[in-house]
């Protein structure tokens, strides 16, 4: 596992938290009822439920090392001591396409909690790092696969 600094919120956090304990407990017991089912079936090695059973099995344990080495290396953002001033980790940043005039709202986040269908985007994004460190007003020109798009900032906030 890497030791790459995870940069969360609280609320990210919470969620691999929360992830992490299903994982460990019930998720692991449905597993282990699934095998000890499929087993009663006599032979495994043509038993395709056991097999299902046992690759669902690996696939938790690797997701629960990964959630384990996340949170051993997070570093939370706090966001009561987020700059408002300029764009940063744990703002929120409301923008506006200079062509098009569409207004989006996203909140900067670290990439292990980016979710674009929540406005959640990462700062390792191509419009999230293009964004940090500009202040309301600036104009951002971002390279997206499609070309050049120009983004406003209208807002900075918690």
């Amino acid at each position: 596992m890497s030791k790459k600094e995870v940069l969360l919120t609280y609320e990210g956090l919470k969620k691999l938290e929360e992830e992490l304990e299903y994982l460990k407990g019930e998720k692991r017991k449905e597993i282990a009822d699934r095998i000890k089912q499929a087993l009663a079936f006599g032979d495994i090695s043509e038993n395709s439920e056991y097999d299902e059973a046992k690759n669902e099995q690996a696939q938790n344990e690797v997701r629960i090392a990964q959630l384990e080495s996340m949170l051993k290396n997070a570093i939370i953002i706090d966001e009561e001591e987020v700059d408002t001033k300029v764009v940063s980790l744990g703002a929120r940043v409301k923008i506006v396409d200079v062509k098009t005039k569409d207004e989006f709202d996203y909140q900067i986040v670290g990439s292990a909690e980016a979710d674009p269908t929540s406005n959640r985007i990462s700062n390792e994004s191509p419009v999230g790092r293009a964004l940090l460190g500009h202040k309301a007003g600036d104009t951002v020109e971002i390279e997206v696969p499609g070309g050049k798009i120009k983004y406003m900032i209208l807002e900075i906030y918690k």
